[in-house]
């Protein structure tokens, strides 16, 4: 019996895939990379904005031609869209055969063995699970890197966001389970560790009753065979001073900080629900940038919520202007069900939404270009991914300055025999956009 998975949306849930594709191999299925010969297909979904369950869908939907065109024979909908949508989703979908929600994902096996006699099930859950060091787990990334997700749910309730609706409350793990799977990471190769969760700054308020991500990035540096700890997903609420001079003084902790502040006007922050003023934001970015030298901040903003003026639009203009980040996402709001925003009033139009998003996006573009550019001279180390197919003696990678997947790529012109994993020390010759070129140091 084969099974191959499909894993969409975040990185949180490509660790739920992992976790249960670890889960099926322990109980003797073959794995597969090839949806035609698989005969169970499980589609790990993100619902989280509408373009994500559009997504969603039209996978299920391509997935389930293997039950013509294929062997499939079960067709399993897991994660975020199965938790949110459960029965209704399952009567709407004929081509399924079980849902799997976000809280039962350890229940993968029965899924297979109830679809694989014929009958449909939905298996929810109360969202109480989180995953832990002896739960098995297959790496889906190069073996050099991994993410390690230190907590689960979320407490935070922004106006926007359906995620505790789905994940549930914010459930830390503890410091010496999370050390534990880090260890054994580190004893298969991962050179860089990134640690995730919805709110990885709150991290152990649940259980120490204060936030302690810097204890844990304590514990974490001392691993051998770890070379980068990046952490994502740091809301500024509990980026304490302590964290701040954690990062400047450890060698280990990448000095990058993706910092999620979604918008800068204050009367768009308290519709949004969020802790943070526009002074306490820019009171924190200075803290950052004094503290930290050569910080690379990331961030990511919301264009078009209910209620944004023009006026409030241009305060958010001015305000990524005058703050020059080195990396910044743009999104359109998407009216989610269930959210508090979603009853709100004045709706701002698809047109008005697009047009301040590329105004946005364009003013990030210049600033990153420039930021990019003022690196050439500079000398980086660089975390090689692959070579280019095309041009030889041309590797690629990323920097401290690069988050997996989501920022851009490293490239190393003139780089001889490179490995992916290898670390090498490069100057930077040219800088762009998303990307920047480089030359080997001997």
């Amino acid at each position: 019996m084969k099974a191959g998975i499909i894993s969409l949306g975040c990185a949180k849930n490509l660790v739920d895939t992992e976790v249960m594709l670890g889960l099926l191999r322990e109980n003797g299925v073959e794995l597969t990379k090839k949806p035609r010969e698989a005969d169970i297909l499980i589609v790990n979904t993100c619902a989280f904005i509408e373009t994500a369950k559009q997504e969603s869908i039209t996978t299920i939907l391509n997935m389930a031609e293997y039950k013509n065109t294929g062997k499939c024979r079960s067709l399993i909908i897991a994660g975020c869209l199965g938790q949110r949508y459960g029965q209704t989703l399952l009567d709407e979908l004929p081509e399924a055969d079980a849902i799997i929600g976000t809280g039962a994902w350890h229940r993968i096996m029965e899924a297979v063995r109830e679809t694989m006699d014929g009958k449909r099930v939905v298996l929810i859950g109360e969202n109480e699970t989180i995953y832990d060091a002896k739960t098995p787990r297959i790496l889906t990334t190069p073996n050099y890197t991994a993410y390690l997700k230190i907590a689960e749910g979320c407490d935070n309730r922004c106006s926007f966001c359906a995620i505790p609706m789905i994940r549930g409350r914010y459930r830390s793990r503890a410091v010496e389970d999370i050390v534990l799977e880090a260890k054994q990471l580190a004893a298969n190769g991962v050179k860089e560790l990134n640690l995730i969760a919805q709110d990885t700054t709150a991290y152990g308020r649940d259980l120490y009753g204060e936030p302690s991500l810097a204890r844990l990035l304590r514990e974490l540096v001392k691993i051998d065979g770890v070379r980068w700890i990046r952490t994502l997903y740091s809301y500024p609420r509990f980026f304490t001073d302590e964290l701040i001079d954690l990062i400047a003084s450890e060698e280990k902790l990448v000095k990058y900080v993706d910092l999620p502040l979604q918008h800068a006007d204050d009367a768009m922050l308290r519709q949004m629900r969020r802790a943070d003023t526009r002074a306490s934001m820019e009171t924190l970015l200075e803290k950052i940038r004094e503290r930290i030298p050569g910080v690379a901040v990331r961030s990511t903003f919301i264009v078009g919520f209910p209620g944004e003026t023009d006026e409030q639009f241009a305060a958010l203009y001015s305000f990524l202007e005058a703050q020059r980040f080195d990396k910044a996402g743009v999104f359109t709001y998407s009216a989610e069900e269930g959210t508090a925003a979603a009853e709100l009033p004045g709706r701002v139009s698809a047109e008005v939404m697009q047009g301040r998003y590329h105004e946005l996006m364009s003013l990030q573009c210049k600033i990153s270009e420039e930021i990019n550019q003022s690196l050439e001279g500079k000398e980086l180390d660089v975390l090689i991914e692959g070579s280019d197919e095309e041009q030889e003696n041309v590797a690629y990678g990323r920097s401290y300055r690069e988050a997996p997947e989501v920022d851009g790529q490293v490239f190393v012109e003139g780089l001889a025999n490179a490995q992916p994993g290898d670390l090498v020390h490069v100057r930077v010759a040219q800088g762009f956009t998303y990307d920047v070129v480089c030359e080997p140091i001997e």
